[in-house]
């Protein structure tokens, strides 16, 4: 009896929960999905190196620890982010290129030769500041106003 009680609760429940659609944001309101993106972010970098070395990164270039680029869970691949390190002020300029980091409460992974122009290679880690220069959908958002037909209410 209980479990039918409880089974015909979690379906009332399913029933009368809100609905949500999930929907891709209209492509006239380009502008909206970088005024989506976070200016800027606080959090710990880490880096990697050797290990991954050539290996495909999520936008299918090979990694390379020489390079000047980095992983972020949620910015656009090729967006350029400016990294700063919280400790020493050394800034650099970078481009996501990869999904990372893998571990739980880091921000970043930046390459080896970003790391060592931060100067975290030794410590391996480092708090940072990610600042949004700019990405993939704000470069073409104005080709998309161009080419794409204006939303209902624009003219």
């Amino acid at each position: 009896m209980r479990k039918l009680i409880m089974g015909c609760a979690v379906g009332v429940l399913v029933v009368l929960s809100a609905r949500s659609e999930a929907r891709p944001p209209a492509y006239g309101n380009v502008s909206l999905a970088v005024s989506l993106l976070p200016a800027s972010q606080v959090g710990i970098a880490s880096w990697y190196g050797a290990e991954l070395q050539g290996s495909p990164t999520a936008n299918g270039e090979p990694y390379d620890m020489n390079g000047l680029t980095a992983a972020h869970r949620d910015l656009p691949l090729g967006t350029r982010v400016r990294v700063t390190n919280l400790l020493n002020k050394r800034a650099v300029t970078l481009r996501i290129n990869d999904r990372g980091p893998n571990v739980r409460g880091r921000l970043l992974d930046v390459s080896a030769a970003a790391a060592k122009r931060l100067g975290f290679l030794r410590a391996g880690l480092a708090p940072v500041r990610v600042r949004l220069l700019d990405s993939p959908v704000e470069q073409h958002r104005d080709i998309a106003k161009l080419h794409l037909a204006p939303t209902p209410g624009q003219h």
